[in-house]
């Protein structure tokens, strides 16, 4: 077994996730427990006995081989705590028995955005081995120094999605990017990294997407109508990282840090269901619905009590009050007006704040017909975004 990879006993449920971590971060997941195989009727443990023809071949990875038909969980060392205990985050690899992609889910990057790792946990959890075609690695723990202390960032500050593709000999978060590119991405076709909204924000479920690129626009397009924000990624994140070296990966963007939202992961549940059902087959023919080519912040210009008068997905036009601004102590009040028309997909939750925060997201969906357009609308969106946000 390659050094850093171990198999575990089972695959984490919602009442074993605080043990998983422990056992992730104490190091005593053993090596010599049998891998965990994908659940089958009455007990009965799927196998690769009596195959079809066209059945694909034992897929690697840390290591290890999985049969088709199988599904194995492990750990992946990503480094070491201050003590030098190591610090390892859940790998699961389901590999089906029929031809097909890889397909990489990646959350908990950031260590207070918990929709993702519930919508990767449940969803390798509901795929079977039997029926799916291709590969689905789930990897639902990223930074697990950020979960463990309910924060965004790794212990010294960094931003662990500021530093793919990573480097070996460089800071903590360039060596854990370095661990999760190079061992884990870089065998992916495809790749979904789950994030929410940062800073007291919360996004509506999107997709974020560089849509000049052929491979991601038809990537993005499988998704079921999902809203879909022309993005190309900031250098240093994954998403952006994972494109450059020429594979198709997208954002999932859903609600707002800090908590599980039960209809939040429902959603994200069963719209990658869908795609893991749509992988294989031709290019969807209603291909523009919901895309998003150009975004802009809208921002306040006065300190104090922020009220919004919207909600997600609701359309504004030009001059909408999308919320109130209150001084405090005098009661005056300033309007947080809509410069132009869009669609409310990522806005601030009620709170103080001071001049300039960064309020609403509003998406245009003026576009041009397929990806050749969209790096010059990408270019064209105003408003830079909250420079704690993802934006990737």
């Amino acid at each position: 077994m390659a050094p850093g990879a171990r198999a575990v006993r089972r695959r984490p449920d919602a009442a074993g996730l605080a043990l998983l971590v422990f056992l992730a971060t104490s190091g005593l997941a053993r090596a010599s427990d049998p891998p965990a195989t994908d659940p089958a009727p009455e007990g009965t443990v799927e196998s690769s006995v009596g195959q079809d023809a066209g059945e694909q071949t034992p897929f690697a990875l840390l290591g290890e081989s999985v049969a088709p038909g199988h599904r194995l969980s492990l750990t992946l060392r990503m480094g070491e705590s201050f003590a030098g205990a190591p610090i390892s985050v859940p790998v699961t690899i389901t590999h089906g028995r029929k031809p097909g992609p890889v397909v990489c889910l990646v959350a908990g990057i950031h260590g207070d955005e918990l929709n993702g790792v519930e919508i990767v946990r449940r969803t390798v959890a509901a795929t079977s081995a039997r029926t799916l075609k291709g590969t689905l690695v789930g990897i639902p723990i990223a930074n697990l120094h950020g979960l463990q202390r309910g924060s965004r960032y790794l212990p010294d500050r960094r931003d662990l999605n500021r530093h793919f593709p990573g480097s070996q000999t460089g800071s903590a978060a360039s060596r854990i990017a370095d661990v999760l590119f190079r061992r884990i991405v870089r065998s992916c076709d495809l790749l979904i990294d789950f994030h929410t909204g940062s800073l007291r924000r919360t996004n509506l479920s999107q997709l974020r997407a560089d849509l000049a690129n052929a491979s991601v626009f038809d990537l993005a397009i499988r998704f079921g109508g999902m809203p879909v924000l022309n993005n190309p990624g900031r250098p240093g994140t994954l998403r952006r990282a994972t494109t450059d070296i020429g594979i198709a990966a997208v954002t999932y963007e859903a609600g707002e840090p800090m908590r599980f939202d039960e209809a939040e992961i429902e959603r994200g549940v069963q719209t990658v269901a869908h795609l893991l059902s749509q992988i294989d087959r031709a290019t969807p023919a209603d291909e523009a619905r919901g895309l998003f080519w150009s975004t802009r912040w809208v921002r306040v210009d006065q300190g104090g009590i922020f009220m919004s008068r919207v909600a997600l997905g609701d359309t504004v036009g030009s001059g909408h009050v999308l919320g109130v601004v209150t001084n405090p102590i005098s009661g005056e009040e300033s309007a947080v007006v809509a410069p132009g028309p869009g669609t409310v997909l990522g806005m601030a939750l009620n709170q103080v704040v001071i001049p300039g925060f960064a309020a609403y997201h509003l998406g245009n969906a003026a576009a041009p017909a397929r990806p050749e357009g969209a790096a010059r609308a990408a270019a064209e969106s105003s408003g830079a975004p909250p420079e704690d946000d993802d934006a990737s």
